[in-house]
């Protein structure tokens, strides 16, 4: 492939070599958001940047490829490229993948630079924050998984500051990777389970923001291991802890002014969001159900859908279809300062452009058909009867894997969003991820059934 570069392609290359980078990364991600990658010597940037590097898709999960079919090419995004903190003779540039020249139906990035240029066309840029929680964790001597901190024992260690600083060394590692990467952490703290942190940064545009959240769980990963511990995105590791959400903070402004079109802090509903707004979150509640399908993308992930489980407190999870203002047992929230809309039912594991693609393109048809979603919910919505929901006319979030597939599968703006490859590819794989975890015997049927039938 000859090696032609743009003169903004060219300094870019000579900026990285520059800087003693030796080798870049055509990076991009399969079904479940996980990076995969050809390392590429500098000197072999254009070849790279034209897309030289073919992978095959039916080597991957979700990619969705015969074993005879052409292999498809990973083109960099040059505005995505990463120098890893942790080595930096690497740089990780986000690719989308292309089959004959053209874009790959299939590729998860471009699924949302679909819906992204949907937006476009209806004059939004759409925004994003993603907050990331996750568990630190060790092996201890009896193999059992425990926290790096052996005093992280509270039972309730939400904000615990003790814990926080037992655990400084390698967090704040993790936080300035991230502060020299441009990402601006605002806030970072230990969360609501032993050795589960959190990690807040500035909302940026939905592939912006996606894109660093697939670096994000690469780089905490590293960073974790080379101190001998490991990092989980498991969406419920503990039955008795809270689990790890990925809370979507979504908002839409003014493609020509960069205004925010959700703020209205004359609201007559008194949460100071726009009716643009309002009918972006009726679009969402009217599809939740497939949309869960891909927030909450795990068997695991509806361990942690739960009001209270084996736990002695609430999950702070959402488990019914509704919205509210600042009341977090909603699948909606609007905070304090109005302005944006965040989805409490999104967990760590999803992978962040297909999320972010179905939650837009589910807001977008509630602004193009002008609904209003009702009056918000202020009170603790896990206090209500299932007597009193159903007069309220709230419908429950899918409870298992099983029947979010089921619902993703019968909506038809799943196939819209995804494109017919993906989306029979999704069904298909989560389907028997489904049933090999739904035929598994656990040890909770040991421990329950063997000796006593």
């Amino acid at each position: 492939m000859t090696e032609t570069l743009t003169p903004e392609s060219q300094a870019l290359k000579e900026s990285l070599q520059d800087q003693g980078v030796k080798y870049a990364l055509a990076s991009f991600v399969d079904i479940h958001g996980m990076c995969k990658a050809k390392s590429v010597p500098l000197n072999h940037w254009g070849q790279m940047m034209s897309g030289s590097e073919l992978f095959t898709g039916a080597a991957l999960d979700g990619v969705p490829q015969d074993v005879s079919d052409e292999e498809v090419s990973a083109r960099p995004d040059p505005n995505s490229a990463t120098i890893l903190p942790w080595n930096s003779e690497l740089v990780w540039l986000a690719s989308d993948l292309y089959l004959k020249g053209e874009p790959f139906e299939a590729c998860s990035r471009g699924i949302l630079k679909r819906v992204l240029a949907e937006a476009a066309a209806m004059g939004f840029t759409f925004n994003l924050g993603i907050e990331t929680e996750f568990f630190l964790l060790k092996e201890g001597e009896d193999g059992k998984v425990v926290p790096v901190s052996d005093r992280d024992t509270l039972a309730k260690p939400c904000y615990d500051l003790q814990g926080l600083l037992d655990n400084y060394t390698w967090v704040t590692e993790i936080v300035e990777a991230m502060n020299s990467l441009g990402w601006d952490v605002y806030s970072f703290d230990h969360e609501d389970g032993n050795g589960q942190f959190e990690t807040d940064f500035a909302y940026c545009d939905a592939l912006k923001m996606a894109d660093r959240f697939i670096f994000f769980r690469l780089m905490v990963k590293e960073i974790a291991r080379k101190h001998g511990f490991f990092a989980t995105f498991m969406p419920k590791p503990f039955v008795n802890r809270t689990g790890s959400g990925a809370h979507y903070n979504m908002s839409l402004a003014d493609i020509q002014t960069g205004e925010n079109l959700f703020y209205e802090p004359d609201d007559a509903r008194g949460c100071k969001l726009s009716k643009l707004g309002y009918q972006f979150i009726a679009g969402i509640l009217k599809h939740a159900p497939a949309i869960c399908a891909v927030i909450a993308p795990t068997v695991n992930s509806y361990k942690r859908l739960v009001a209270r489980g084996s736990m002695s407190g609430f999950t702070w999870a959402p488990i019914y279809i509704c919205y509210g203002n600042n009341n977090r047992t909603n699948m909606l929230r609007i905070p304090l300062a109005g302005g944006r809309v965040e989805c409490r039912a999104a967990d760590i594991a999803s992978n962040p452009y297909l999320g972010a693609a179905i939650l837009l393109a589910a807001g977008l048809e509630g602004i193009r058909e002008g609904v209003d979603p009702g009056e918000p919910n202020t009170e603790n919505m896990y206090n209500y009867s299932l007597e009193q929901l159903e007069e309220m006319g709230i419908r429950f979030l899918p409870r298992n894997l099983g029947e979010a597939i089921a619902a993703f599968a019968s909506d038809p703006l799943s196939e819209k969003v995804m494109g017919p490859l993906m989306y029979k590819s999704y069904i298909e794989f989560k389907s028997q991820e489904w049933e090999e975890y739904h035929t598994h015997v656990s040890d909770w049927e040991i421990q329950r059934y063997l000796k006593f039938f």
